[in-house]
């Protein structure tokens, strides 16, 4: 039987098939388009998710196909000075376009024998105690212990499921595609600059080769987002905003996007989670979308295959929602207070002017940032040190680099005394002894998410803290 069917094929679906796989989890991602897509959602990775890539030793990979860029002007792209000293080893912004962060995962899941199949909908759900049943819309059914929808905003596994999706419809759209433009580079320069002085969903981006990225409001919001605009609706739009078409023609690829906000009530139901845009949509201000799925992914993937290898501790997997939920609901408000800010109306440019005088202190736009870039995350793991529940930044070590440690997705004591033991979970946990000049603290026990579950140097301790995220020990592994 399978163990986990993943509906879904991107960036989440793909890192969690990846993630349980680390650990002998059967997985099949079911995807419902035949071939990968070629339109760029996504224009790069922050922080949080370059962490993630490097932790799992991906992150050369992306460096090679990537740019990095200054962090700053994220929040509804008011110009702010870069925080100095972020709580990170990734103080960048890696821009790579969604395709090919795509390609990169599904390579990455594949080698770890990860199966896909493409170009099979799924159009059917059942549950019961032990299994769910999955119906393609070829007639095909597959069962699994688990079901993830990572299937998008309109995902078919969160309607099948019954699952609520509250929130606010989309009120604004934007037309979006790469394509062509006989203007010159000097006159889409200063039109694009003097337009966005006022209208922030408006651009043109050269990608190289003759190509750009536009951008540009639409008139109103079409019925059904799922259809493509036409080149000529978005030559009439680009007239009415800027006054010219730019001479726009050979599109690649056309899209829509709105500032639907809605977030599912429940991230499980039984056998059946929800993870990435499936539990959650919001405006892209602030490049967040695919890295919160991203994010969510890597908070999901060890939980579930702890519980269906056996060792998770009661309650475990509901930690999902309980630790990601508020997250994404942050996301929310931060992308509701950022399309205020976007706002042409005089109450929000007023707004808008008193956030930029704001965000020239360092305590505002540090703030702001950690927000976006997700290094700023703190899970309720009770009252303690500051760094309890907080994921720990790349670290140097006396034999190398803390995250060259985990690449297995496994937990992990670092362990700074020498005097510590995990016995008994060293199948689930590994025992790194090293110094770093960079820890204040003599230990820590790290989760395969990199959150540190616990701080101190006492054995008593340690092993009343093992159990609460790995679950009872093997004896078969102590002396």
């Amino acid at each position: 039987m399978i163990d986990v069917i993943v509906v879904g094929g991107g960036p989440t679906g793909m890192l969690l098939a990846a993630e349980l796989r680390l650990h002998a989890v059967r997985v099949v991602v079911v995807e419902k388009d035949a071939e990968p897509t070629k339109i760029v959602r996504s224009l790069g990775l922050h922080a949080r998710s370059i962490e993630i890539m490097d932790q799992r030793g991906l992150l050369d990979r992306f460096l090679a196909l990537g740019h990095k860029h200054p962090v700053g002007g994220f929040f509804a792209g008011i110009p702010a000075p870069v925080p100095e000293g972020l709580d990170t080893a990734h103080p960048y912004v890696l821009g790579i376009v969604q395709p090919l962060t795509d390609r990169l995962l599904t390579e990455h899941a594949v080698d770890l024998g990860v199966e896909i199949r493409r170009g099979t909908p799924v159009v059917g759900l059942r549950t019961d105690e032990d299994t769910v049943t999955v119906e393609l819309a070829d007639g095909t059914q597959l069962r699994s212990r688990y079901v993830v929808g990572c299937d998008g905003g309109r995902s078919t596994v969160r309607t099948l499921l019954g699952v609520a999706f509250p929130g606010e419809p989309s009120r604004v759209e934007t037309l979006l595609g790469e394509m062509e433009l006989t203007a010159s580079p000097e006159t889409i320069a200063a039109v694009t600059t003097e337009v966005r002085k006022t209208q922030f969903r408006f651009g043109a981006m050269p990608l190289g080769a003759g190509i750009y990225r536009v951008l540009a409001p639409a008139d109103g919001v079409a019925e059904d987002r799922g259809l493509a605009p036409t080149l000529d609706e978005l030559k009439r739009q680009l007239i009415a905003t800027a006054g010219t078409d730019f001479g726009v023609h050979s599109p690649r690829w056309l899209s829509r996007f709105g500032d639907g906000t809605r977030q599912a009530e429940h991230y499980r139901v039984g056998r059946v989670l929800l993870a990435g845009d499936a539990a959650h949509i919001h405006p892209p201000a602030g490049g967040q979308g695919l890295n919160l799925g991203v994010q969510d992914a890597f908070n999901l993937g060890w939980k579930l295959a702890a519980e269906i290898n056996g060792w998770a501790p009661p309650g475990l997997l509901d930690t999902y929602e309980t630790e990601r939920h508020p997250v994404a609901a942050d996301v929310l408000d931060n992308t509701r207070a950022q399309m205020e800010l976007m706002s042409l109306d005089a109450g929000p440019q007023a707004v808008r002017r008193l956030m930029s005088q704001l965000m020239r202190f360092d305590d505002v736009s540090r703030y702001l940032t950690e927000k976006i870039i997700a290094i700023g995350i703190r899970y309720d793991f009770g009252d303690g040190d500051p760094l309890l529940g907080r994921r720990l930044r790349d670290i140097g070590l006396r034999r190398g680099r803390l995250y060259e440690q985990m690449h297995a997705g496994r937990g992990l004591l670092l362990d700074q005394t020498g005097r510590l033991s995990v016995e008994g979970w060293s199948d689930r946990v590994d025992h790194l002894v090293d110094v770093s000049d960079e820890l204040d603290a003599p230990a820590v026990l790290l989760r395969p998410d990199g959150h540190v579950a616990w701080i101190g140097e006492d054995q008593q301790a340690l092993l009343a803290h093992l159990p609460l995220w790995f679950g009872r020990p093997d004896l078969a592994m102590t002396s």
